[in-house]
């Protein structure tokens, strides 16, 4: 069973699953990393660029998931080299530090509240947000061009790339496409017609946004919505 509510971090989510039965998962691209925990490791999920299909192990996860853009300062972690991703914690940082939080972690009350609690520690020693990814996610999960963005944050187009490559692992065109499927499936879960959907999404029409879906997801957007796969 999967379960989210919001973290005391501003904009991150904290989250728990625990598969009963065997079987495949499928993670959809939303922008965002995680620091994960199973079975006493912690692992970082990097930016996803399409779906990222899980093998379901037995026993409970935990997760916090960062809001785009804020994970590389708070973990150190350079988000390209993470693309598409899941590599335990223990090849990023040094030993002994990963030693130490996964203790603490662990003997928390739950996994999900140490992850938590690792976060706010990774914050507090991190400083303040850098304020430029979360206007780009502002302005284009608006919608806006990926010209009108960089006009409007005074930037030029290739140092808009060279920023968001380096807050979300990969640059603004990207972005735009997964935030973009993220609102259709916000829509679409609600009971909005896929026409009308496709419309109040930013997509050409319908057949846009069928092969959209299937490109980002590896599914047609019925047997997406209907939970196969």
């Amino acid at each position: 069973m999967y379960a989210e509510r919001a973290s005391r971090l501003t904009g991150a989510v904290v989250w728990t699953n625990s598969p009963t039965v065997p079987g495949t998962g499928r993670v959809l691209p939303d922008g965002c990393m995680d620091l994960l925990w199973h079975d006493g490791r912690l692992l970082v999920a990097g930016p996803d660029t399409r779906a990222h299909v899980t093998t379901a192990s037995l026993g409970p996860w935990a997760g916090v998931r960062f809001h785009p853009g804020t994970a590389p300062a708070l973990l150190g972690v350079p988000a390209p080299e993470l693309r598409d991703r899941r590599v335990d914690l223990a090849d990023l940082w040094p030993a002994a530090r990963v030693r130490r939080l996964t203790a603490r972690v662990n003997a928390a009350p739950d996994p999900a509240t140490g992850l938590e609690e690792a976060a706010l520690w990774a914050a507090a020693d991190t400083g303040p947000f850098d304020p430029l990814p979360p206007r780009i996610v502002a302005a284009l999960d608006a919608g806006r061009p990926v010209a009108a963005t960089a006009d409007e944050l005074g930037l030029s187009a290739r140092q808009l790339h060279r920023r968001s490559l380096a807050a979300f692992g990969y640059g603004p065109k990207t972005l735009a496409r997964v935030l973009r499927l993220q609102r259709a499936l916000a829509l679409a879960r609600a009971g909005t017609p896929l026409a009308e959907t496709a419309t109040r999404s930013g997509y050409a029409d319908q057949a846009h946004l069928a092969r959209d879906v299937r490109q980002l997801t590896g599914l047609p957007p019925g047997e997406l919505l209907a939970g196969r796969g």
